[in-house]
């Protein structure tokens, strides 16, 4: 099959009966039948033509009854049945409460290999899939650890029994497939003050691409992706150390920058002070050992001792 013959498929409502109209139908065609048979047994010595059709007619409707039994079907809220009949799709059913189908309609759920019709139920609700911690590469070929958890659910049963072997197999496969891919488009993180979308810095795009990365990936399953979101981001251990040094120098760097900036803007206001005020008139040689000694003060990692001088500034 084709991939272009995947949209093909559409989801259909099977024809479906009142369950508590067919229920009574049934156990009254086996209530007849028993009486019938009853009745033969007790003129089981008359033989007759008459007789033997009685007895038949008896037994064919109690398999008939039994029959009718296994048509029908209870569903919860938010939960669906896919039926097929002889193979071919027979049809959905998405409405709660207690009906009655064909009997020779199999359930199909290809997530559950069990064979009781209760236990093939598909659920319509939305689910969780945590994805496992995977090891990836990103956009500068730094190798680390990410998962991410997925809010998913099923809006086209047909697309999700017959388009894929097992939907949540699917799922997961093509969540490990979607990290890979948008993990290798941005860095892990950016440098101070960037603006680069960066898979640790900006996790509402990351979110919004990786959301419609895998929804584009799932739609030929029938699945919905409502959320997808990043769960746990982290450098691989063997270069987790080295980036938390280089982190650290680049916080170091950013706030000396700061500091730098701070201690000559002070200074610069200092010395416009003592010009406009007349406090003091300084040459450029004492501005300048002004400057410096500002600088060491504002700029030093401790606080400065103070030397008071007692003799002429000149």
């Amino acid at each position: 099959m084709q991939v272009k013959d995947f949209d093909k498929i559409t989801e259909k409502t099977a024809k479906e009966k009142n369950g508590w109209a067919m229920l009574a139908v049934a156990l009254a065609i086996i209530a007849c039948s028993v009486a019938m048979f009853a009745v033969g047994a007790v003129f089981i010595e008359t033989v007759g033509p008459a007789l033997i059709a009685l007895i038949v007619l008896s037994v064919v409707g109690i398999i008939t009854g039994i029959v009718f039994l296994w048509g029908f079907k209870l569903l919860q809220p938010n939960e669906a049945f896919v039926l097929t009949l002889f193979g071919k799709y027979y049809g959905t059913i998405k409405r709660d409460g207690f009906f009655w189908v064909n009997p020779f309609c199999a359930t199909v759920n290809p997530a559950r290999t069990t064979t009781a019709g209760f236990a093939r139920k598909i659920s319509l609700k939305a689910m969780t899939l945590n994805n496992d911690k995977q090891k990836v590469n990103d956009e500068e070929g730094n190798p680390i650890e990410i998962s991410v958890v997925v809010i998913w659910r099923i809006t086209n049963t047909a697309k999700a029994v017959f388009n894929v072997d097992n939907y949540m197999a699917y799922l997961s496969t093509q969540c490990d497939a979607a990290i890979r891919q948008v993990a290798r488009q941005y860095p892990y993180d950016v440098s101070s003050g960037g603006d680069e979308t960066s898979l640790r810095g900006s996790a509402q795009e990351i979110a919004e691409v990786l959301r419609a990365e895998l929804q584009q990936r799932t739609e030929m399953a029938g699945i919905e992706i409502l959320e997808a979101r990043i769960s746990h981001l982290a450098y691989a251990p063997e270069i987790a150390a080295a980036m938390l040094q280089r982190q650290q120098a680049s916080a170091i760097i950013a706030a000396r920058q700061k500091i730098v900036e701070g201690a000559v803007s002070m200074v610069e206001m200092a010395l416009n002070k003592l010009s406009e005020e007349n406090v003091v008139e300084l040459d450029d040689e004492r501005k300048a050992q002004m400057v410096s000694n500002l600088l060491v003060v504002l700029c030093g990692n401790r606080d400065a001792q103070p030397v008071v001088g007692t003799g002429s500034i000149y």
